[in-house]
């Protein structure tokens, strides 16, 4: 029994082993509670406290009193509280603040003595590169210009198909430009044009993703999701063009802090900076000249734990491994999936791959909803789908997922939710989608999602016909639910007919 919390530690016998990471950076500190080192992090427990630790850094050189004690209670409960949920390792890193300050080292060696955990200060090279790592755990193999703001720092990393290449370190955190400029925006734009001119390749990247990371850079998502009405509201991939995104971000950068916090969509401490950040990112897409601006909530936290996985899970797809892991966990029979899989690909003849991974996806997912309110279980799939925190998801293929869970449970495709969805698609891809969902109500209606029974049916469409052979004397093939399922199909797919054939 642990006496600091009265809480029973998860023993060796637990499922999975929690993986604990604390970031101490210059504005907050955060712990992260990973439920394992699985290949998709999934937090089960999060909290932040704004300390500012950097506050005044650059004049007085040292750590701010008043968040030294902030940051001493709150590395005291992080660590008994990872340590309380038995954490097989906690890694504690710090940041530009922390590096920086005269008083640094001290500081380290007092919340060492004091939690027994041990600090890893993070040079700027590894700050960069972690959270580049934190953006590739859900892109594996991209390319583009990483960019990470803290309250101390802006690490930028370029990333060539998943390899580095140059970075950066620059003292042009949202704290040190506030306190440089106040509300000042010639004098911040002078402040930021000093440091970044001076970083000869952001030029060759031109024409790439711009991927912002960050707790400043994701307030200004969110103001740019409410200015634009987006119907999503997921941070995580959220992606601007290069136009539409200099005219958000430049018009964010111009406004009041009063007129920011009339938003209600960012707390009034983000508020403070956001012009600063926003002015920021304005003139990197300058000097950059981004094809797209993409947001991340993952960075230096996920970054860190990438990096300690075995090479055999960086090696599966992020998308498809969440997936069959949530299929294990809350579907019937999770092994159906990989029998769909093959059973319907004549029905996807010359996919590509990125369509491939995404039938993949609505296979494991098919089953996952089963136990759902039958009145709500399409509407509930479909917001699921939607809304679920999945890595390495673009936003335009959890409209394909989530409108494919929609059609495999019958939903109503006038439902206003369905329609929003279905306008971020194109006609093609809104089509493929219901097609796919069907498909999938055809193979569990067969089945009842029991595996062993698809291998023994095939299907095949020819002359305007959609063409089902099953086993003669199976009654498990015979019923009107799998005619009309199968008739569906057929329509969905432009076919004039459906048969079922017995050999």
């Amino acid at each position: 029994m642990n006496v600091a919390t009265g809480a029973k530690p998860r023993t060796t016998q637990s499922r999975r082993h929690p993986v604990a990471i604390i970031d101490i950076g210059s504005n907050s500190i955060r712990l992260c509670v990973y439920d394992g080192l699985i290949r998709t992090p999934t937090p089960m427990f999060n909290e932040k406290v704004l300390c500012a630790l950097g506050q005044g850094l650059d004049a007085r050189g040292r750590l701010n009193p008043e968040g030294v004690g902030m940051a001493r209670a709150a590395l005291g409960r992080f660590v008994a509280l990872a340590n309380a949920m038995g954490a097989a390792r906690i890694d504690v890193l710090a940041t530009a603040a922390v590096r920086d300050a005269k008083d640094g080292k001290d500081f380290v060696a007092s919340i060492e003595r004091d939690t027994g955990a041990k600090i890893t200060v993070l040079s700027g090279e590894e700050e960069a590169k972690l959270a580049a790592l934190g953006v590739m755990c859900g892109k594996p193999g991209m390319t583009g210009l990483v960019a990470d703001l803290g309250g101390g720092s802006l690490d930028l990393v370029e990333v060539d198909q998943g390899g580095f290449g140059s970075f950066a370190s620059l003292p042009l955190g949202v704290l040190r430009i506030a306190e440089k400029a106040g509300d000042d925006r010639a004098k911040a734009l002078d402040h930021i044009e000093k440091h970044l001119n001076k970083i000869p390749w952001l030029s060759g990247m031109q024409g790439q993703p711009l991927y912002a990371v960050g707790g400043a850079w994701r307030s200004l998502a969110r103001l740019c999701i409410a200015q634009t009405g987006y119907p999503l509201q997921v941070l995580d991939n959220f992606t601007l063009g290069r136009r539409e995104a200099d005219g958000l971000v430049d018009l964010i950068s111009r406004q009041s802090k009063r007129s920011l916090e009339k938003f209600g969509s960012v707390s009034k401490k983000r508020v403070a900076t956001l012009p600063q950040a926003a002015l920021l990112l304005s003139h990197l897409m300058v000097l950059a000249k981004p094809e797209r601006l993409v947001f991340s909530v993952y960075g230096l936290r996920e970054g860190q734990f990438y990096k300690h996985l075995p090479e055999s899970l960086k090696a599966e797809d992020p998308l498809v491994a969440a997936c069959r892991d949530l299929a294990r966990r809350l579907g019937r029979f999770s092994e159906h999936a990989d029998e769909i899989m093959v059973w319907s690909a004549p029905i996807f003849a010359g996919e590509s791959d990125q369509e491939q991974r995404l039938r993949m996806a609505a296979a494991l997912l098919s089953d996952a909803f089963w136990n759902e309110h039958p009145d709500y279980r399409a509407e509930q799939a479909f917001l699921r789908t939607f809304r679920m925190p999945f890595m390495g998801l673009e936003h335009k293929e959890r409209a394909f997922l989530a409108l494919s869970m929609f059609a495999r449970h019958a939903g109503n495709q006038d439902a206003p939710y369905a329609q929003q969805a279905r306008a971020m698609l194109s006609d093609e891809a809104g089509k493929r989608a219901e097609q796919l969902g069907l498909v999938l109500r055809l193979a569990h209606v067969m089945t009842g999602g029991t595996p062993g029974l698809l291998p023994h049916v095939r299907l095949a469409s020819a002359l305007g016909e959609l063409a089902m052979m099953v086993p003669d004397g199976q009654p498990v093939f015979i019923g009107e639910a799998i005619e009309r399922a199968l008739d569906r199909v057929a329509r969905s797919l432009g076919l004039k007919t459906s048969v079922i054939r017995r050999f």
